[in-house]
């Protein structure tokens, strides 16, 4: 058994999901991804992924037009298993141990680099920072002590900043939590307790403006059928960090009801928050858009499917690219 059993509750269904498909063999080409698309899923940086890669091994095996190495299923497994092993309290050399001892590569081991350029180590300081605040912040919700979790929410955030600490820490802690306790009553409480104290974070952490940048605001919102609506609080607050005046509707409006919000507040930008696939309707766009005043539309999250989408909507994939976008949009260049 690994050094680390005793410390992770593993195979939850995704890591058993990932182990089915490494040992699949369908026969059909394996779909792969490139490193920024690999880093924007697991909310590190790319530069965090090359590190790992020269230090423990834990890179892509796949090669394009023999330059290019790409990400492939077994790679990204390995991946998402180390990343647990971070959140569950392992260093990093213990967790990408663990994650090559749960899915071995199929090839000789990378050798690694003496030494590595600076910002590639400050990289990884900055995933051990992360790491550090995710354990913290795990212990005080386990603990059920409400006070501790509401401290460590404002740490996090004061130290990180809003969006950094929403994909780095809170959302991580917050999806390791609900994988660990999915279909079962005991246990559930923590994910809910520390659901409601990250609202409650991510609301005072947004400053109320006096005098926006923007002079029509952008609204936020989720379509009909979305139960999770928290990433746009995350955005909320990162906007009003840059002075970017929103509307935000934490609950999923009906149809109806959000284009007669869109025609009263008559704002400059729409932004449709969706993470799960399947709940996702683009005719929402038509609803919301019509009228004599026009607003950029912005499909954000997971849940597009970005080939179905009308011409006049842009996809926004993440929420610090998301927040970017806005930003250029509504007011152009930083001050």
């Amino acid at each position: 058994m690994c050094e680390l059993g005793f410390r992770l509750r593993l195979p939850t269904p995704r890591s058993a999901w990932i182990l089915s498909l490494v040992g699949a063999g369908s026969g059909t080409e394996e779909p792969t991804l490139p490193v920024a698309s690999v880093a924007r899923r697991l909310g590190v940086a790319p530069s965090t992924l090359r590190t790992w890669d020269r230090r423990y091994g834990l890179g892509p095996s796949r090669h394009t037009d023999g330059r290019h190495r790409r990400y492939g299923t077994s790679d990204i497994g390995r991946l998402e298993l180390m990343q647990r092993a971070l959140l569950s309290g392992a260093s990093t050399a213990e967790a990408a141990r663990y994650a090559l001892e749960q899915i071995p590569r199929s090839g000789p081991p990378q050798p690694s680099e003496p030494s590595e350029p600076a910002d590639a180590a400050a990289a990884d300081d900055g995933l051990e920072v992360r790491s550090r605040l995710a354990r913290r912040l795990s212990t005080a919700a386990l603990a059920m002590d409400v006070g501790a979790v509401q401290r460590m929410l404002a740490d996090t955030i004061a130290e990180l900043g809003v969006l950094p600490a929403w994909t780095g820490v809170i959302e991580p802690v917050l999806s390791a939590l609900g994988a660990r306790w999915r279909g079962a009553s005991a246990g559930a409480e923590v994910e809910y307790l520390l659901a409601e104290c990250v609202f409650a974070a991510l609301v005072r952490a947004t400053p109320v403006l006096d005098e926006p940048r923007n002079t029509r605001p952008v609204l936020l919102g989720c379509v009909p059928e979305e139960r999770d609506s928290m990433p746009m609080y995350a955005l909320a607050a990162s906007l009003a960090g840059r002075r970017i005046g929103a509307q935000l509707f934490g609950v999923p409006l009906p149809a109806e009801v959000l284009a007669v919000a869109v025609r009263r507040s008559a704002p400059a930008a729409v932004v449709l928050w969706a993470h799960r696939r399947g709940v996702a309707d683009t005719r929402l766009f038509a609803r919301v858009s019509r009228g004599r005043q026009r607003s950029r539309l912005f499909a954000c999250g997971p849940g597009w499917d970005p080939a179905g989408l009308p011409d006049r909507v842009e996809l926004l994939t993440d929420l610090p690219g998301a927040a970017d976008r806005i930003e250029h949009v509504l007011v152009g260049a930083l001050p």
